[in-house]
């Protein structure tokens, strides 16, 4: 099953993908977004935040 994943070398740290899905994103120590590997991810919020990203930088990962 695909789970997302921030490229953090992209990650301006908007923080919209936290706003939009908290259950699954979160900021690290560094400002930059990160998705929890424990999340639910099949929620829909997911690919609102994929879809909300101003330089997308959310990704599916397998």
């Amino acid at each position: 099953m695909p789970h997302p994943y921030v490229d953090k070398d992209e990650c301006i740290g908007c923080e919209s993908c936290v706003q939009i899905c908290p259950d699954v994103f979160h900021m690290d120590d560094d400002n930059k977004a990160e998705a929890d590997p424990e999340a639910d991810d099949s929620t829909e919020c997911v690919q609102d935040a994929m879809d909300t990203c101003p330089v997308e930088c959310i990704h599916w990962r397998d």
